[in-house]
């Protein structure tokens, strides 16, 4: 994975792959820590016990806790019993990308998506969207586009996902790593950026539209 999701980490983690901490409760490496707690005040000690999950540890300071899931890997059953043990979010690892869900231009493939998705929801966990709009990840045909082109293209391609999962995914990632890496604070240069610098805005305008229920982040 090149990119990191919002307010957690991805590390490469043995045969579990890639882990999200998405509760901003830091690094972990899955299957070796069995029990987190988060800080309480002293007068809610007595009464808040110490989590059995990682998931209800962060629903005790109001908070989710995510894991990045594959769908090559569902027939893992270590793979899926953690995941369904401690996490309360999924995010598909690469299933919802560009390259995964419009192959072809104006031709979706949601077939790994929904696999990812239906197992989430099947194990009553909430699903995180990843990621409509970013540099990377894009299909051949987006690589080739420019301009007015390519603008047109992003917004179609926001607009297929978004009205397959309508109502259905909690947040989506739809702008992914647009500024520079560094400490500069400038954009970074890509196809994207050279549409526009009003790109991003127009990302996050289409997406409202197409969903106005679910919650929309930049990563």
């Amino acid at each position: 994975m090149n990119d990191l999701p919002p307010s957690g980490t991805r590390r490469r983690l043995g045969g579990l792959r890639q882990v999200l901490i998405a509760g901003a409760l830091g690094t972990l490496v899955l299957g070796t820590i069995t029990a987190v707690t988060v800080p309480v005040s002293a007068g809610a000690a007595s009464t808040s016990a110490a989590a059995s999950t990682l998931g209800a540890a962060a629903q005790q300071s109001g908070r989710y806790f995510g894991t990045a899931i594959a769908s090559g890997k569902l027939g893992d059953s270590q793979y899926t019993t953690i995941a369904n043990r401690e996490f309360d979010m999924i995010t598909a690892e690469n299933e919802m990308k560009i390259d995964a869900t419009e192959p072809n231009r104006g031709q979706f493939n949601f077939s790994s998506g929904d696999r990812v998705y239906n197992w989430a929801v099947q194990n009553g966990k909430r699903v995180r969207g990843h990621t409509l709009a970013w540099h990377n990840q894009q299909p051949g045909w987006m690589q080739s586009l420019s301009g007015g082109t390519l603008r047109q293209a992003m917004i179609d391609h926001i607009n297929g996902v978004m009205n397959h999962y309508k109502g259905k995914i909690y947040a989506w990632d739809v702008v992914n790593e647009a500024f520079a890496d560094g400490n500069s604070g400038g954009r970074r240069s890509s196809n994207l950026q050279s549409t526009g610098n009003d790109w991003i805005e127009v990302a996050f305008r289409t997406a409202r539209a197409a969903d106005p229920a679910a919650k929309l982040c930049y990563n």
